[in-house]
């Protein structure tokens, strides 16, 4: 992967992320970008409430990573710092 190609694909997660970051946020959480390797896995910190909550996995996993996915089916996994 090139680094327009990476930045490419970065911006398009990042908009994923803005679009589902009102959920979050509704429930007093968030999420952060972090870092997309050159392995296209999503690296995202869950802050607030979603940072400790119980369910966070299956947000994460259900709800972020299966939006993301969706979208930009190239993407191999998201996963929390």
């Amino acid at each position: 992967m090139t680094q327009v190609e990476k930045q490419e694909l970065e911006t398009k997660v990042k908009d994923v992320i803005d679009q589902l970051r009102g959920y979050l946020q509704a429930d007093g959480g968030d999420i952060q970008f972090v870092e997309l390797t050159d392995d296209k896995i999503v690296f995202v910190q869950l802050q607030g409430h979603c940072g400790s909550c119980p369910h966070a996995m299956i947000t994460l996993k259900q709800g972020v990573e299966a939006a993301i996915k969706e979208e930009i089916p190239e993407i191999v996994s998201v996963e929390r710092i």
